[in-house]
């Protein structure tokens, strides 16, 4: 096992982490920025909406592969040309993004800002972990939590800002003079190593795989509800193989004498539950980021800012906890904090079981508040926790399969959050249909209202028409609205379930194995 000695630099230690936090936080930003700019840039390019929806999901395949491969990157090129060059990769994608004449160019683009994105996350935990001294950890889980989860958050509020006041491309062009900056920072600030593993080999066949299955489940992942899932031949074919290369990609790393990624760090406690709850709280923020903003645009009329702005108040509620969290930390048992987090998660999301058409924007706000305390209460106590059982020497390849995970979950959770309204949407229209029958004295009144008033401007046939095309029209909005209160449902119940698990960390001896690994600092 190689330890890790990085050379003395008279940077002090903030100026340390924002060099490594402002290409995150930028990175993160871009994960959510595009989300309520899909209707824009679907019409720019012609496209329909499943069509650009490869905008979202080409960059989340690119990050996840990344993600895992960045230890490896790391030790290969060196920490501090590593980070050069992936900061340039991505502002090279985020400058392709912005002058792409047609989707596919868009597309290309977005997967080049994810291969320069995906890096950035792990190496920015590693690296602030490493560098600050062990009394000082929560503050420096707080920056991160700053860069990767209030930027994510961030994101649809910043994207709708820019949409509905300029053009959407400028989504992309401020990573320019960002990345520029960044490039210039790390070189002045970050210290490379000045000892690495020695690379014996390359698993490329375990990188093959990993990409592969990453591929696969992301177009099994989106097609699937266009191709009615399993009755379409080439999604189960698609679906198996996604499954063989994921077994295969186990097995291949399990394995390997010289694996792309330790998967054995999940034999840690902490580790393991620790990847867990990160995970389950990037799927029940992302699916919040992707289904209100669908629900508020769609259904409520609202614009891309106003929808922005609907979620803008856990920015708010999230800075404030950043403020108090380390002082929480000190006081409380960590476990105690990650459960209060999830409770207040839960109950976020069940303030939307009760959505109708008529619902006010205070409405929606207010739970984007206990949202935003409830993310902090979880994301910076584990984070903290997650890695400090870990042995010094896998802090980077830790963060990497722990940041993986969560990444793997976000792509994920973007399909299945819009395919499970679509598949409730249709199970209550059948439901719903019922109603709409001649046996029905209410459908029978509410038709014959309808019909007089058409009928005023308009002969019988065209009013008849028009009459029973409102009331399908009614149908299919009742359906949907219906399906997003059973989805939130899910979600809420699920961020219930997740509260026993805080207690299943190891916090006695934490402080130890901290202190033990904490043999240099920055």
């Amino acid at each position: 096992m190689t330890k890790y000695v990085y050379k003395h630099t008279p940077a002090p230690l903030w100026l340390v982490a924002f060099s490594i936090l402002l290409p995150t936080s930028f990175a993160c930003l871009a994960t959510s920025a595009t989300n309520v700019a899909i209707p824009h840039i679907s019409g720019y390019f012609g496209s329909t909406i499943d069509e650009a929806n490869w905008i979202i999901t080409s960059y989340m395949i690119a990050n996840s592969c990344l993600i895992l491969m960045s230890g490896w990157l790391e030790n290969l090129l060196g920490r501090k040309r590593f980070l050069k060059i992936f900061i340039g990769i991505f502002t090279l994608g985020s400058l392709i993004c912005a002058i792409a004449p047609n989707l596919n160019l868009m597309v290309l683009g977005r997967l080049i800002q994810g291969i320069g994105g995906g890096p950035m996350t792990p190496l920015a935990q590693s690296i602030l972990l490493a560098a600050f001294p062990q009394d000082k950890r929560g503050i420096a889980m707080s920056l991160y939590g700053i860069a990767v989860m209030v930027f994510a958050i961030l994101g649809p509020t910043f994207g709708g800002f820019i949409v509905d006041n300029a053009d959407w491309q400028w989504i992309y062009l401020v990573n320019i003079p960002v990345g520029i900056l960044s490039i210039s920072m790390v070189h002045a600030n970050i210290e490379e190593l000045e000892s690495r593993k020695e690379i014996k080999k390359t698993d490329f066949l375990g990188m093959i795989s990993l990409v592969l299955w990453l591929l696969s489940m992301q177009i099994v992942l989106d097609k699937g509800q266009q191709y009615n899932w399993f009755d379409c031949a080439w999604i189960s074919w698609l679906a198996g193989f996604s499954v063989c290369m994921l077994v295969f990609f186990i097995i291949r790393e399990l394995e390997s004498s010289a694996p792309l990624i330790n998967l054995r760090l999940f034999k840690d406690r902490n580790f393991l539950i620790g990847t867990i709850l990160s995970a389950s709280v990037n799927m029940l923020v992302f699916s919040s980021i992707v289904l209100i903003p669908q629900f508020l645009q769609n259904m409520m009329g609202y614009t891309a800012i106003l929808s922005g702005y609907a979620l803008a108040p856990r920015i708010i509620s999230c800075v404030l906890m950043m403020l108090v969290i380390n002082s929480l930390m000190k006081i409380f048992d960590n476990r105690i904090l990650i459960a209060i987090g999830f409770f207040f998660l839960g109950i976020s999301i069940l303030f939307f079981i009760n959505l109708n058409l008529s619902v006010s924007f205070i409405y929606i706000a207010i739970p984007q508040v206990l949202m935003g305390i409830g993310v902090i209460l979880v994301f910076i106590p584990v984070s903290a926790l997650v890695l400090g059982t870990l042995p010094k020497s896998e802090l980077t390849n830790g963060s990497s399969l722990h940041n993986l995970c969560k990444s793997t979950m976000t792509a994920i959770i973007a399909s299945v959050a819009s395919t499970l309204v679509a598949r409730h949407s249709q199970m209550h229209q059948v439901y719903l249909v019922e109603n709409l029958s001649n046996f029905n004295l209410v459908f029978q009144q509410k038709f014959a209202a309808l019909l007089g008033t058409f009928m005023s401007n308009a002969s019988s046939t065209f009013a008849t028409i028009k009459t029973n095309s409102y009331m399908y029209k009614s149908l299919l909005t009742q359906s949907r609205l219906t399906a997003y209160v059973d989805v939130f449902e899910i979600f809420a119940f699920i961020a219930f379930c997740l509260i026993p698990l805080a207690f299943l960390f190891k916090t006695n001896c934490t402080g130890k194995r901290q202190a033990a690994n904490q043999t240099h600092h920055v």
